[in-house]
């Protein structure tokens, strides 16, 4: 029987994504949870698995095109009855409810499958397990509903062939400094409409012009950023902290973090700085209910820290940084910014941030103003860190000496808190990074 395949919600306020790749062609045989399409949204990319086993009878979409939640991607003859999936539970994606299973009792071995020609019924995150340990999914012996193919069968075919999850890159395990930094996040929301000029026609009278269609991360950067820059009124406050010993700790502790499969760059104590900051100025760990007219006050402190990709900007979430030592922030941090850079981080790790954290520093700059991640209430902006020569003493008696100075600016949400908050909070932040000692760092 005939079925049509529509684009699932995708959950967290995410109404479209665009299609990066057709998996499957017409005529195709293809079985339930087999990937047959590469969704990407504003805040990940997703292979979108079939929700029956049958042919494929029509395609209805093409790589590029932008869809919304709901329209027909492409038709399927079932075969049999087709039973359609009961949705996950709120907040949970569907391969990860289709993914859990109990493990097989202590001491049972799990058989290995004949191989097989065609593919195997799996989620995608358990074909992307599959791919980083560098096994045929058609060699495991699945246990899941339906002959599906479950973590746990990949990952007990994977001890028995003596196999291990791949370790991160030596190319990103020896990082030392951050890649550059921005902002961005991604709930839908119209922005304001711009002021009536000129229009853009197709071709402009001065000279030759080039249309790309704004689309996915950029498009979704264009609405938020319009949307915060419109209803929050941002004041910004700078100023410069004395890193000097900060990094000469850094330097002495950097070989054993990468052991540990980290990269502690300056990110990770500005992280912990942050936080102890957020905890005695909770304004700027809050946000703005304008239907009830209240400020909503954060007791938990999840934040994003934006990632430079080659589709944009992207801010996955580091959470509760105040119960993580500096090691697990070095080593998290690191992964997921990688992963965000391959387009493989979960949507659930971009949602949920209470504060932001943005640095440019790696590709210059000793100042910018960071719009704030509406709806929280305050982003933190790094700079680059640079020697510079700094004068100790006063007036009759004083040296001068080469100091490592970081910039550091504060854009604030002025609704809810003021210039002489945002003055103390960054100075608290300053003075813990000035002082190592007092960080009471665990590494």
């Amino acid at each position: 029987m005939p079925v049509e395949f529509r684009l699932p919600d995708l959950g967290e306020g995410i109404h479209e994504g665009e299609v990066v790749e057709v998996l499957v062609s017409v005529g195709d045989r293809v079985l339930d949870g087999q990937p047959v399409m590469v969704i990407e949204t504003d805040k990940a990319t997703t292979e979108v698995p079939a929700p029956v086993s049958g042919v494929v009878k029509e395609i209805r979409v093409k790589p590029g095109e932008v869809v919304k939640v709901g329209a027909v991607l492409m038709t399927f003859e079932a075969e049999g009855r087709a039973v359609a999936a009961a949705p996950p539970e709120k907040g949970v994606s569907r391969e990860k409810a289709g993914g859990l299973q109990a493990p097989p009792a202590e001491g049972v071995t799990r058989p290995v499958a004949a191989a097989s020609k065609e593919p195997p019924a799996a989620a995608p995150s358990t074909r992307r397990l599959a791919r980083e340990l560098g096994i045929d999914l058609r060699q495991v012996a699945p246990s899941g509903p339906g002959g599906r193919v479950t973590p746990e069968d990949v990952r007990g075919y994977a001890e028995l062939q003596g196999r291990k999850p791949a370790a991160p890159s030596p190319q990103a395990a020896v990082a030392e400094e951050e890649a550059p930094v921005g902002r961005i996040a991604a709930p839908e929301a119209a922005p304001t409409p711009p002021p009536a000029g000129e229009p853009l026609g197709a071709c402009d009278p001065h000279g030759a012009i080039e249309r790309v269609p704004l689309r996915s991360v950029r498009r979704a950067t264009a609405k938020h950023l319009a949307r915060a820059w419109a209803e929050i009124p941002h004041v910004s406050h700078q100023d410069v902290a004395d890193i000097t010993e900060l990094d000469a700790f850094r330097r002495k502790h950097k070989a054993e973090i990468r052991e540990a499969g980290g990269a502690l760059n300056m990110i990770v104590f500005v992280l912990k700085a942050a936080v102890a900051a957020l905890k005695a100025f909770p304004g700027f760990n809050a946000s703005i209910d304008p239907e009830r007219e209240e400020i909503v006050f954060k007791r938990y402190y999840n934040i994003g820290v934006a990632v430079d990709t080659d589709r944009g900007l992207i801010v996955p979430v580091i959470r509760d940084v105040d119960r993580k030592s500096v090691r697990e922030l070095a080593v998290e941090l690191l992964d997921v910014a990688e992963r965000t850079r391959r387009g493989k981080a979960e949507r659930e790790e971009m949602t949920g941030g209470t504060f932001t954290l943005t640095n440019i520093g790696a590709l210059g700059g000793t100042a910018f103003t960071p719009i704030i991640n509406h709806p929280q209430s305050a982003i933190l902006g790094m700079g680059q860190a640079r020697l510079q020569p700094v004068v100790r003493g006063d007036l009759e008696r004083y040296e001068i000496v080469p100091r490592l100075l970081l910039p550091l600016i504060v854009a604030f949400d002025h609704r809810i808190v003021d210039g002489a908050d945002a003055a103390r909070f960054l100075g608290m932040i300053i003075e813990a990074l000035e002082n190592p000692e007092e960080l009471l760092l665990v590494i």
